[in-house]
């Protein structure tokens, strides 16, 4: 089969992944699913932090459902790592008194939600059932700059929210457990699971942002993506190929610009440079497109990341891969 009769993006991937839960310290839990995007949660003495939303509020019900297996407390925080729909649009179902995310993602949410929210549903129309319960645009209640701490009570210690530099997009935010040394850290990093760049910040998320993130020197990782990395070697592992895969791209778009090659010879390079390694992990084939179009832009000066229309995904995808 050609590259031309490949479905659009996500479109085809209908079938139900398997769900994971682990409790990865007393009171600490995350959900992964064969490289859906992850969540998470954090008991406090007597409230709950969540990190994520899901897609949709049926969406985030199910997971919620899981967590209320293990404890009952009310959710008090819901936690952003960034502004794209599938991380979101499910927050009316936690009854958060709070929501919390970088100032830059609510200025993101403002400039470009409702364009991000048909582009990904059009992307990955599996993650939006129950589309229908969305009620609107999710809005932060409570925004930083650089950090923010919520004390967890008791015993429990801090949970300390920190933006570690411009990534996977201008705003994104981690979630940090120094004492238990365990790190959520949205898709900053993926755990063998490919990367999403569409409105990223190429040079930056592969030098001093993941830098930071790496100094935190976690024990335990949940990624945007993937499996939790146990153990430092795991994580460092993580880390890695996270930043193995922007190089790659980086160096493989730049070299055939440079060679007088146009946005296609650039993707057909990347491609076939990233496709040993990752070829096999979750998204690969529905992001590169995206991924090496945002890069081609960066590389010529283009700082602020285009908006995505389910329109321009189509050129793209079919500039790109017919």
């Amino acid at each position: 089969m050609g590259e031309a009769a490949v479905p659009f993006a996500s479109s085809a991937d209908l079938a139900e992944k398997d769900e994971t839960f682990d409790v990865l310290a007393d009171g600490v839990y995350a959900l992964t699913a064969e490289g859906d995007p992850n969540v998470g949660a954090i008991e406090g003495e007597d409230f709950v932090v969540c990190f994520e939303a899901r897609a949709t509020p049926l969406m985030a019900e199910k997971w919620l459902e899981r967590l209320r297996e293990h404890t009952d407390k009310p959710v008090r925080f819901l936690v952003l790592s960034h502004y794209h729909a599938v991380r979101t649009l499910g927050a009316s179902a936690f009854g958060a008194e709070n929501i919390i995310a970088h100032e830059q993602t609510r200025r993101l949410i403002a400039e470009r939600g409702e364009a991000d929210w048909a582009s990904e549903a059009g992307r990955m129309p599996r993650l939006f059932t129950g589309a229908e319960t969305i009620p609107g645009l999710t809005w932060p209640t409570l925004t930083f700059t650089d950090e923010l701490v919520i004390e967890l009570g008791g015993t429990r210690g801090r949970l300390v929210l920190r933006h570690c530099g411009r990534g996977h997009t201008a705003g994104d935010i981690v979630a940090w457990l120094p004492e238990q040394r365990i790190l959520f850290a949205g898709d900053l990093v993926e755990a063998r699971a490919a990367l999403y760049t569409g409105d990223a910040f190429h040079q930056h998320w592969a030098g001093p942002t993941l830098t930071a993130v790496e100094a935190l020197d976690a024990e335990i990782l949940v990624g945007g993506r993937g499996d939790v990395a146990h153990g430092r070697d795991a994580v460092g592992a993580a880390v890695d190929q996270t930043r193995n895969f922007l190089h790659v791209l980086m160096r493989e778009v730049d070299e055939a610009a440079t060679h007088g090659g146009g946005l296609k010879d650039a993707y057909e390079a990347a491609h076939a440079a990233l496709e040993p390694r990752y070829g096999d992990w979750p998204i690969f084939e529905h992001c590169l497109p995206f991924n090496v179009s945002r890069y081609w832009d960066e590389r010529t000066g283009v700082d602020w990341p285009r908006v995505w229309t389910a329109e321009r995904d189509r050129e793209v995808w079919d500039e790109l891969k017919g």
